[in-house]
């Protein structure tokens, strides 16, 4: 089996209601060339254990969030000279993160800290089942209390890979949840295809809308009652879109509102989608564009293809990451980068890119990328997985 986000054994291979994210004003394209661009280790004093997730709270340049797979989520003062981290959330007592579980994401309420909402995807086992919960901030969004804990999703996992877990709030207020097929090689249950669940799915829902959730109307299914458990008697109206292997690190586009996903692949291919409501993105009839069961001859009707898919001489294992809107490298903005977990590269395609392009290989590091991370002028990060690091990108000399 293909590295399935090897973080997981670190050694493989008010929201509206309307249709799709809010779009902003068309941006300027990007140079045709990318600048080159270098990794510079950041807050060097600090380090994390398994890091998973590096966010900062909506409108606040001064603290940065970091996520640990056991179940933590630290905090600490947005200075390169900073020596210390403090606890933020800690559900370590409630979290699995035995295989590819753990805390795997969490996402600030837009409207944080005068909401005091955070949103956080994490694992629990016996049985291992993926839990979508929403804590609360009682001291003005310096903690969460670990006490209180509204669930929103849970979704039993058959095996511990393919969790995925990113949560991030889109342009138009609501939040979007990334789930795995479920495990094991190759699909063994066929959910990819099967909108009955929510596996291998992106999940649209509208926490400020109802109890625990609303359905937001422009979702393909939106008729149909609410999955209990992950699982419903028609299509779960909580899909936006199918067809993922295991969506690890999706985000939006700040200039143009444009979701795009790494979906880790199987035996041959690492894909990017741009993902839109209602899209099928073909796992596991299809392993980025190509056919995958049957290995010839199958399914492509309505399915969309990757923007870009890398094989096994590039990585193994897909990081989504952002298109660059910073302002430190004005070359690169409106290029897409993402990463890839076991070859350490980090590559780009222009982000108004048509069909299904290459993308370009930015450099080799030497880092684990598990995720990205943008701050709120634009910049990017990197997190290491293996040595609990961050690194800034930087225009190389």
């Amino acid at each position: 089996m293909a590295c399935a986000v090897a973080l997981l054994t670190a050694a493989c291979g008010g929201g509206s209601s309307g249709g799709g994210p809010v779009v902003g004003p068309p941006m300027p394209p990007p140079v045709d060339t990318p600048p080159a661009i270098k990794t510079t280790a950041v807050f060097t004093q600090l380090s994390f254990s398994q890091p998973t997730t590096l966010r900062q709270a909506p409108g606040d340049t001064s603290r940065w969030f970091v996520a640990e797979k056991g179940g933590v989520i630290r905090v600490f003062a947005n200075d390169l000279n900073a020596t210390s981290s403090s606890v933020f959330l800690d559900i370590s007592g409630r979290v699995s993160a035995s295989g590819e579980g753990g805390l795997l994401g969490f996402a600030f309420h837009p409207d944080f800290p005068l909401t005091p909402e955070v949103f956080v995807s994490y694992t629990r086992g016996n049985p291992f089942t993926s839990y979508v919960s929403r804590f609360y901030s009682t001291d003005n969004g310096l903690t969460l209390e670990p006490t209180v804990e509204d669930v929103l999703l849970t979704l039993p996992q058959p095996a511990s890979n393919h969790n995925g877990g990113n949560l991030a709030f889109g342009p138009d207020g609501l939040l979007y949840v990334g789930f795995g097929d479920g495990g094991g090689s190759g699909d063994p249950n066929e959910n990819g295809q099967d909108t009955s669940n929510l596996h291998g799915t992106i999940v649209r829902i509208d926490v400020d809308g109802g109890t625990p959730y609303a359905i937001p109307a422009g979702n393909p299914f939106a008729g149909n009652a609410a999955c209990t458990q992950g699982v419903g008697a028609a299509e779960c109206p909580e899909i936006y879109a199918w067809g993922l292997r295991n969506p690890w690190r999706f985000s939006f586009d700040a200039g143009s509102g444009a979701l795009w996903v790494g979906d880790v692949g199987q035996n041959a291919w690492e894909e990017i989608d741009r993902v839109e409501v209602g899209g099928n993105y073909g796992w596991n009839d299809r392993e980025g564009a190509h056919c995958f069961d049957p290995m010839n001859g199958c399914a492509t009707v309505g399915l969309i293809d990757p923007v870009t898919e890398y094989g096994r001489d590039v990585g193994a294992s897909v990081t989504g990451g952002y298109v660059y809107r910073g302002a430190a490298i004005p070359d690169l903005v409106g290029w897409y980068l993402f990463g890839d977990f076991v070859s350490g590269r980090i590559l780009a395609i222009p982000a108004d890119s048509v069909g299904l392009v290459a993308a370009e290989e930015m450099l080799a590091s030497a880092l684990s990328i598990v995720a990205f991370g943008e701050d709120n002028d634009g910049e990017l990060y990197v997190v290491d997985f293996s040595l609990g690091r961050i690194h800034r990108l930087d225009a190389a000399p």
